[in-house]
């Protein structure tokens, strides 16, 4: 939703972008880093106005948003002025427009729970999980309890214990924050930030549309070529809101861009790599449906049935068991690249198959007397690199 409001020369620009918290059931959202919620300020200098530092004059302005909160926009790239990055120490001048965005901070009445999470990489400043397949990322309505942010609470409050009984500062300026989210049933890996410095700096990375994400997605099909872009403006479907479908309009809708490849082909599904030029709410799912290769088991656009295959009862027993061996959409997020906010440098994440996955694509390959990738047979592990060069 989007409104907007004058304020004292103050313009109000709340963006909402679609979330959890849109949906009936919220396990049906996600795969976007988009559904961070950013407030917007822009304000045009009255002529006026003495000079003063930008964020002296943001906090005069905006008495809701604390100093600290500025500071640390200011040195993600968050505050603009004229539509040029601008640091703190800029002094405004009459006739400047001074805009800014920041992620909301993340809700204080969530409580901690001993949910099983399994942590990637974990510095001062962030730490990466590589979330199970049916694990819902945070609460909403119809999942209060046992989501991952329950579980990073936990976490968070057993690392403030550690730092207090060592005698450390620092311990309560931790908290996790969400700079995007992936769906229940997707797996793969998830960035959290451990402090509002680095929450503004990685929250500007996906704002921008700067990390590097890869995901892996079975397909229903034989797609008809080795490498494609799928581009299509998403909206909600006009007859199911916890829907989403591409737009006939091209003014309707977000603009949205999926590259793939393919990895390996097994003539009745396709394993294919997937890299997000945009992040939108569902965009692997709904661009592939729209080119009618709905993803694998995905039951909440039809891809739980049998699409492409001989009517054979051979066929459908092998069919059947694949489903049981995957009872959810066919998709990970495989890889996670970001610019870390202290180090000055670019760390990537790769993240295994998980074993539903593994087993499935191991099972097709069999069947279908294809050999199997080299990865589907090493053992699973995350890998990170640390990039050397700024």
């Amino acid at each position: 939703m989007r409104h907007t409001q004058r304020v004292d020369e103050v313009e109000v620009v709340s963006v909402e972008n679609t979330g959890p918290e849109d949906a009936l059931d919220t396990e049906e959202f996600g795969e976007s880093d988009e559904i961070q919620i950013y407030e917007h300020h822009r304000i045009r200098v009255d002529p006026k106005q003495e000079m003063m530092r930008v964020d002296l004059f943001l906090a005069n302005r905006i008495r809701t948003i604390s100093r600290s909160r500025i500071k640390n926009a200011a040195m993600a790239g968050f505050i603009r002025v004229n539509d040029q990055p601008a640091k703190v120490s800029y002094k405004v001048k009459p006739g400047d427009v001074v805009s800014i965005a920041m992620p909301y901070p993340q809700s204080p009445d969530l409580k901690p729970e001993p949910v099983p999470i399994e942590i990637a990489y974990e510095d001062d400043d962030l730490l990466v999980v590589n979330k199970q397949a049916g694990l819902v990322v945070h609460p909403g309505v119809g999942n209060y309890n046992g989501t991952l942010v329950n579980g990073l609470l936990q976490h968070f409050q057993t690392l403030k214990e550690k730092i207090a009984a060592k005698g450390l500062p620092g311990g309560d300026e931790m908290r996790p924050g969400l700079v995007h989210r992936i769906d229940k049933d997707t797996s793969g890996l998830l960035v959290v930030a451990k402090n509002e410095l680095a929450y503004a700096f990685l929250a500007k990375q996906f704002f921008d549309h700067t990390t590097d994400r890869v995901y892996y997605a079975i397909v229903w099909g034989n797609l008809a070529d080795d490498r494609g872009t799928i581009t299509g403006n998403i909206m909600r479907s006009p007859s199911d809101r916890k829907r989403f479908v591409v737009s006939d309009d091209p003014k309707q809708g977000k603009h949205a861009v999926t590259h793939y490849r393919v990895l390996q082909r097994f003539g009745v599904c396709t394993l294919v790599e997937c890299k997000l030029e945009t992040g939108r709410t569902h965009q692997i799912r709904v661009h592939f449906k729209h080119i009618g290769h709905t993803l694998f088991s995905d039951k909440f656009y039809g891809g739980n049935r049998l699409l492409r295959g001989k009517p054979s009862k051979a066929f459908q027993r092998f069919m059947q068991e694949c489903f049981d061996l995957l009872s959810r959409q066919a998709l990970h997020a495989k890889t996670l690249g970001f610019h870390h906010p202290t180090l000055d440098r670019r760390i990537y994440l790769t993240s295994p198959l998980p074993d539903d996955m593994r087993k499935l694509l191991l099972r097709m390959s069999e069947f279908m007397n294809v050999p199997p990738m080299p990865e589907l047979l090493e053992p699973p592990k995350v890998e990170v690199h640390i990039d050397k060069n700024r």
